[in-house]
């Protein structure tokens, strides 16, 4: 089979490998659809920081070239266990991450956190494949009638829907998301989707806003020297309840962290590039929670994405194209140097 392969920075090679073979608990896929996202362009340009090649993962014990592919989506092909409540046939979308079930995290219903949790695709091989062996207990049907290529976007939806409800918004709140980007969108998607709060999204003036305001952003602002006063006049003396940081720039907490209101909630999904200062005065004196968030939870999350992108246009907003797994570098190196504001999906079968 065709296999997009991992060696190093700036080292990703198309290559023959064999069909894998499931093992108990395994489901063989026929991929359908893969997506890239930023981790995979950071990667190839300068990692691996977090992909497992040569050093054996502690984990999950992958060591040399790995195949990329975290987002993914396809049919289920050869013999599977009826228990697993799947059939030959069925159409599915991975969640990728694998947890065990049992340690103290999974039992709370925190399976990202998971003491052994690996990702297809970033600590072993994954669906950037025309065919991958995945454990049934990260997928999900396909809702009958939704389109491959909306389908092939319900992993990063799932990663925004997660950080929405990590974000403590309450129906009513104010929110202010910084970056409209596509882990941006997908935060936005997730806030419409489970709250009634007034949205405002701050990124810079172009494609990003006006997608933004198509997709429910009840206010956009630019960036500029006159972002913070835009936004106080839109807010008004309330004060921002949540604010969302999911740009990953340079000094965007701290901003967060200096218009949040008392008692507030700031939330960062994006990662800058460089170790950033923060006050921790204003922090603490204002008595503001700053949280985190890291991927999804299957469970929770990958069901009701499938679920919005058959009811929204996010997936006819953000998909920029579906291409072969031989044009995979090409988009790399162009969503390494920000030259793609959406999505880009593979088709393996290509």
């Amino acid at each position: 089979m065709k296999a997009a392969v991992y060696h190093a920075a700036g080292d990703v090679r198309i290559e023959e490998r064999d069909v894998p073979t499931p093992v108990a608990g395994e489901a063989l896929i026929k991929v359908l659809r893969s997506g890239m996202c930023g981790t995979d362009a950071s990667e190839y340009k300068s990692g691996p920081k977090i992909f497992a090649t040569q050093t054996k993962h502690p984990v999950s014990g992958h060591h040399g070239p790995m195949i990329l592919g975290h987002e993914f989506i396809g049919e289920i092909v050869g013999d599977i266990d009826s228990a697993s409540g799947f059939t030959t046939g069925d159409l599915v979308a991975s969640g990728a991450g694998i947890s065990c079930g049992t340690c103290q995290r999974c039992l709370e219903m925190r399976t990202n956190l998971c003491e052994k949790y690996v990702t297809l695709g970033l600590n072993r091989d994954g669906g950037m494949a025309e065919y991958v062996a995945v454990p049934t207990s990260t997928l999900v049907k396909i809702p009958a009638g939704l389109s491959l290529d909306a389908a092939g976007i319900a992993q990063p939806l799932a990663v925004g829907l997660h950080a929405a409800r990590r974000a403590g918004v309450r129906d009513g709140d104010k929110v202010l998301l910084i970056g409209a980007g596509a882990i941006g969108t997908f935060v936005l998607a997730g806030l419409k989707n489970l709250f009634n709060a007034e949205v405002t999204v701050l990124d810079f003036a172009g494609n990003r806003l006006e997608r933004a305001a198509r997709l429910g952003a009840d206010h956009t602002v630019d960036v500029g020297d006159n972002a913070e006063g835009d936004i106080r006049k839109i807010i008004g003396d309330s004060g921002i309840d949540v604010i969302i940081e999911a740009s990953g720039a340079p000094g965007q907490l701290q901003f967060a962290i200096g218009l949040v209101k008392r008692g507030g909630n700031v939330l960062q999904v994006g990662l800058p590039s460089t170790k950033q200062e923060i006050d921790v005065h204003k922090i603490v004196m204002s008595e503001i929670n700053v949280t985190t968030t890291l991927a999804h939870v299957c469970d929770h999350d990958l069901g009701p994405a499938l679920e919005i992108l058959g009811n929204t246009s996010l997936a006819a907003e953000l998909i920029e194209g579906v291409y072969p797994l031989s044009d995979l570098v090409n988009q790399l190196e162009a969503l390494g140097a920000g030259k793609i504001q959406g999505k880009v999906l593979f088709d393996p079968s290509l």
